[in-house]
């Protein structure tokens, strides 16, 4: 019996020695595979990653170009509102008083055609002047308007 047990063991233990050689073959296709794998992929990561870093760097060159291109266009916008207010403020007024002035000779001359003739007296003359003068002035008073508000800008 004692034999029979012995060649058992022996048996068994040729077998499984047989077992993990397969097992040890396998693993190491597994390996060499894994090897070629990995070589494979970092042969194609280095380009990979040059590429984006080429990338990356023409995107900040990008950026830069459109901070200085944003720049010139802020300055151009100031430019822009300096000669808008200046504009405003050289032809604006003379503008608003013609403008009231016409208002206030069309005025007087409606109420002239629609009241009686002109005053002969000296007093209905200086009346009359008065009320031009009162017209005009009423006519160029500061509005709300948008000049109004350019002529305060201006002013400070």
């Amino acid at each position: 019996m004692g034999e029979l047990a012995g060649l058992l063991v022996a048996v068994f233990w040729a077998v499984l020695v047989t077992l993990l050689a397969v097992v040890l073959v396998r693993l190491s296709k597994v390996l060499r595979e894994a090897t070629v794998l990995v070589s494979a992929v970092t042969e194609q990561a280095v380009p990979l990653l040059q590429d984006a870093n080429a990338a990356v760097r023409s995107a900040h060159e990008q950026l830069e170009r459109v901070d200085e291109i944003t720049a010139n266009v802020q300055d151009a916008a100031a430019d822009a509102k300096a000669l808008s207010s200046t504009v405003a403020a050289t032809v604006g007024g003379p503008l608003v008083k013609l403008a009231a002035f016409s208002y206030g000779v069309r005025r007087a001359v409606n109420r002239q055609q629609a009241g009686p003739a002109v005053p002969q007296q000296s007093g209905e003359r200086e009346e009359l002047a008065r009320l031009i003068r009162a017209e005009v002035r009423a006519a160029t008073a500061p509005r709300g308007g948008l000049l109004a508000r350019v002529r305060r800008a201006v002013r400070g």
